[in-house]
């Protein structure tokens, strides 16, 4: 009879191997995140998630149209993980296409308010949003009151004939904005907006937020919409033009009498066909943690998702406190079909 002893010692060796070789997975694990966002900053916050989990990042940075196309193409194969786009609109889109899947998590559900995330339909949202964005109203000091522009609707008064510039109506940002305007207002007061606006322009709607400051404090403009970190950036810059811009314009926040301050966000989901499901999801929540939503919101000049999460960003504490809009941000990027009737019903381009 064969001695058992040896055998055992033989199996644990086995099991012992085996669990090694687990434990060797685990870290060599890599996360794939196609990533609509392109800063520096965000090298930190990745790094900073391999550090506590050994998880590796993989980023695959594009637009979200390319982001998009590539998904679609590699259909069932993909090797995304994660999906992380920069606006409602977008996401949206990313989501009636059926590129992410739904997450339960009490972390999320705890941290991310119910309006910056998803439609729940009982298996859990889609996505979440991680940092938001203000969408302002940005004026040139010597040719504008700002009483004239105080909300987005007095843009498309007659007082403002001749002075408005917005980057083209289709942009996703401008979708979204006129999303939350349809959910707000309803459709047939946007479109008489709309009207408004286009009867307003100081010139056909071209370029992006950045150009619009530009056109603004050029007098080519007098007032112009611009995402808040756009106007951040300049005034956070120390390059004698961006200077000599910030000394020409100002900006108001739209609506505090009324409505809110329109927001948007970046946010994320897991990919439909996501190799590493469970990791994607502990990836989400890291986003959701204090750390990871100072580092998301800072690195772009926004603000956290999560309440009660301070950015000690000088330049945002000194634009002043505002009051935002109420409304969801799955409605604004549902909205987006009837924005684009509207824009196409009125010429704005």
């Amino acid at each position: 009879m064969k001695p058992v002893l040896p055998s055992i010692l033989r199996t644990s060796a086995i099991v012992a191997a085996l669990l090694a070789s687990s434990s060797a997975l685990a870290q060599d694990k890599t996360l794939n995140v196609y990533s609509a966002r392109h800063y520096q900053t965000d090298e930190q916050l990745y790094g900073e998630f391999t550090k506590q989990t050994g998880i590796k990042i993989n980023r695959i940075e594009a637009n979200d149209s390319q982001l998009l196309e590539r998904l679609r193409t590699e259909g069932k194969n993909s090797p995304a993980d994660i999906i992380l786009m920069v606006d409602a609109a977008r996401l949206w889109r990313t989501q009636i296409e059926g590129l992410f899947q739904p997450v339960k998590s009490k972390v999320l559900e705890a941290r991310i308010p119910a309006n910056l995330r998803g439609k729940d339909d009982g298996q859990g949202p889609e996505w979440f949003g991680f940092s938001t964005r203000a969408r302002i109203i940005v004026y040139n000091k010597d040719t504008v009151k700002p009483e004239d522009v105080a909300t987005y609707e007095s843009l498309a008064d007659p007082v403002n004939k001749g002075k408005v510039c917005t980057r083209s109506g289709s942009h996703p940002y401008m979708l979204s904005m006129i999303g939350s305007m349809i959910e707000r207002n309803g459709e047939p007061a946007t479109e008489q907006w709309a009207k408004g606006m286009v009867a307003n322009f100081a010139r056909p709607p071209r370029g992006g937020d950045t150009d619009q400051i530009k056109g603004v404090a050029s007098g080519e403009c007098g007032v112009a919409v611009s995402n808040s970190y756009y106007y951040a950036r300049i005034l956070r810059s120390d390059k004698p033009e961006d200077k000599a811009i910030a000394s020409k314009v100002a900006f108001v926040w739209p609506n505090q009498k009324t409505s809110g301050v329109h927001l948007n966000i970046a946010g994320a989901g897991v990919a439909k066909n996501a190799p590493n499901r469970e990791a994607a999801i502990k990836f989400l929540e890291y986003l959701a943690s204090d750390q990871a939503q100072v580092y998301f919101a800072d690195g772009n000049n926004e603000w956290p998702a999560v309440k009660g999460v301070n950015v000690k960003n000088e330049v945002l504490e000194n634009m002043g406190k505002f009051r935002a809009e109420n409304v969801s941000i799955a409605s604004i990027g549902m909205n987006q079909v009837g924005a684009q009737k509207i824009l196409d019903r009125t010429g704005y381009k």
